[in-house]
């Protein structure tokens, strides 16, 4: 795991190798163990190496055999070892152990076609000296982030953002459009970014660069189509053999592999299929948020050591700065933070970790996917009624009930953008004090709408959350937290393997009105108590609600909201009404004052400190 920067620049104005040292330097987190680099009349590479691989001869850039293609790479590629074979018997001939040379020697032999090859996570950066091209992929799911800025005959690209603010031609300036988007997901999606210019190379895309101009397109388009030849029992199995491979897969590595461990079934079962010595656990010292206990008993139960942090509340408030910071992007989700300090917990005794991001968006397994067989009764009222009775619900306070209400009065391709959908136009309105509408949050689903037409519901809302909000937020927190702390890690689940199972799972083994990841727990519990395999989803919680309502920490909320930054952006009488409803107990707010708080707490240290 390594963090790649570089740049496509003609310029003679600046020293290439000075500025590529700079942007290596703010990425040096996402690799400690050494640096290089390459620098020519037309391009610059850079690399920082988290040894995990070949600890000796993996250093980068790579080169093949007669120096004319150069690769920077961050990832895994966990089938490297057949793909060298292969690649052997076709005459190729391999210098190192590590995965990074099969890249090279992949795209000798086949060129971009090599992307549908390999099984991994990934991004990296091949230039070919001879044709003068550069070509960059992002992995099938996202894994591995790639972001890019063109400006004229201009490129940049990188892991992070923040690696482009020492490039004398990077112009940093925000993109505000992508504030009223960020208001409603909670964190920045799709392809556009809270940077102005600075774009997200989306999953399972690859770029092209070729004498000033860029080229991005799509290599591998995933699908659900469900198949009902088999029984509950039977896709049961099938789930853990495909588990048992891609755990196997992901623990190959030269250094010692470590796993998180919740009170989910997700990382629960991952912990049980790779026994793995060590297993890292957070929580707080209020009990309705701590895990720290069952993560305890549940590794004695499997022989595994188990280490546990309590955050205090001191210090997860403390380290939000440079959170956002790491982030890149303002991120809303509060369970981000507690994620930091169990990757920071980890990487003080191992270099790598598996987790469980990906089983929900896999197999069915958030609580919305219930929905579509609950109050089935309601959707036959007409359209035209349900869509004036909703109008009217949403003049009301948003209690439970009249959530529902708001919710289904409007079909699903209008009302389901993600797991998340925190603040409506109206509500933005209310807040913002420049309120411009110009891109509305269904047009970013649509897409993903149009590719499950006829589908039934909880297949479509699964492919909009692959594409949305896995990547916008589970994933994006999952690598730059880790990456914030030299640790690398791995998500068995998120496999091109896996998915191939995952995608012919019919909507019966998947959702119910009382179960969610139903042939995935099955699964599990062949492995783990039933306790565990049945346990209701509770995600990370977090007790963020319950501290906005004490004066120690709201007072931190309070000075962000009376800021000249937040006269800025937002009506700060509105925000501050937001608060103290809050803190009166008048309101349940502190999922909105915590998103604007957040985009505050980011927007302060990239646009007011630097």
């Amino acid at each position: 795991m390594c963090g790649i920067v570089g740049f496509a620049s003609r310029s003679k104005e600046y020293d290439k190798q000075t500025v590529l040292n700079e942007m290596m330097q703010a990425i040096a987190h996402r690799g400690p163990d050494g640096e290089g680099s390459f620098v020519d009349e037309a391009v610059a590479l850079g690399h920082r190496r988290l040894s995990i691989i070949d600890l000796e001869g993996g250093a980068q850039p790579m080169y093949n055999e007669t120096g004319s293609l150069v690769v920077v790479f961050n990832g895994e590629i966990y089938n490297f070892q057949q793909l060298k074979a292969e690649l052997q018997e076709l005459g190729h001939t391999f210098a190192t152990r590590s995965d990074t040379e099969v890249l090279l020697h992949g795209y000798e032999q086949w060129g971009k076609e090599l992307l549908q090859r390999l099984r991994g996570m990934f991004a990296f950066a091949l230039w070919d000296q001879d044709t003068k091209t550069l070509f960059c992929a992002r992995d099938h799911f996202g894994i591995k982030p790639l972001y890019y800025y063109q400006d004229g005959d201009v490129l940049l690209f990188g892991n992070e953002i923040k690696s482009f603010l020492p490039h004398p031609e990077f112009r940093k300036e925000l993109n505000r459009d992508q504030l009223e988007l960020y208001l409603t997901f909670q964190y920045s999606p799709g392809e556009n970014t809270f940077f102005q210019g600075v774009k997200k190379l989306l999953p399972a895309h690859c770029m092209t660069w070729h004498e000033g101009e860029l080229t991005v397109e799509r290599y591998w388009t995933p699908s659900f189509e469900p198949e009902g030849d088999k029984s509950l029992a039977q896709w049961e199995e099938t789930i853990e053999a495909a588990m048992k491979d891609s755990v196997a897969a992901h623990k190959i590595s030269d250094v010692e592999v470590g796993s998180f461990l919740s009170s989910g079934v997700d990382s629960s079962y991952m912990a049980c299929l790779a026994q793995v010595d060590k297993t890292f656990t957070v929580g707080f010292a209020d009990k309705q948020y701590d895990e720290t206990d069952y993560a305890a008993e549940f590794s004695r139960h499997i022989g595994v050591k188990n280490f546990a942090y309590r955050i205090t509340p001191e210090e997860y408030w403390e380290n939000l700065p440079n959170i956002q910071y790491h982030m890149d992007e303002p991120l809303a989700d509060a369970a981000s933070v507690a994620l930091y300090f169990v990757n920071r917990e980890a990487s003080k005794q191992v270099k790598v970790c598996l987790s469980g991001e990906g089983a929900d968006e896999f197999f069915g397994g958030y609580n919305i996917y219930k929905e579509p067989f609950t109050v089935t009764w309601y959707d036959q009222i007409p359209l035209f009624l349900r869509r004036a009775i909703g109008a009217v619900a949403g003049c009301l306070p948003p209690v439970h009930g009249i959530n529902f209400l708001v919710r289904r009065s409007r079909p699903l391709e209008e009302r389901y953008i993600g797991n998340t959908n925190l603040m409506d136009e109206r509500r933005k309105k209310q807040l913002l004090r420049l309120y411009k509408g110009s891109v509305k949050p269904e047009s970013l689903s649509k897409p993903y709408f149009d590719k499950t037409k006829g589908q039934d519901p909880v297949t479509r809302m699964q492919y909009v959350d692959l594409h949305l909000w896995m990547v916008g937020d589970i994933l994006l927190k999952a690598d730059k937290m880790s990456m914030a702390n030299s640790l690398e890690l791995r998500v068995p689940f998120l496999d091109r393997q896996v998915f191939e199972v995952a995608r012919r799972i019919p909507v019966t083994c998947r959702a119910n009105k009382d179960a969610t990841k139903i042939a995935m727990r099955g699964a599990a519990l062949r492995s783990i108590p039933a306790q565990t395999a049945q346990k209701k989803k509770l995600g990370f919680p977090v007790p963020v609600r319950a501290w906005l309502r004490d004066e120690k920490y709201a007072a931190n909320v309070r000075a962000m909201f009376e800021s000249e930054a937040a006269a800025e952006f937002f009506k700060r009488d509105e925000l501050l009404k937001m608060l103290e409803q809050h803190m009166s107990g008048k309101r349940d707010n502190w999922r909105q004052i915590w998103c604007v708080f957040i985009f505050l707490v980011w927007y302060n240290e990239y646009f007011v400190k630097r």
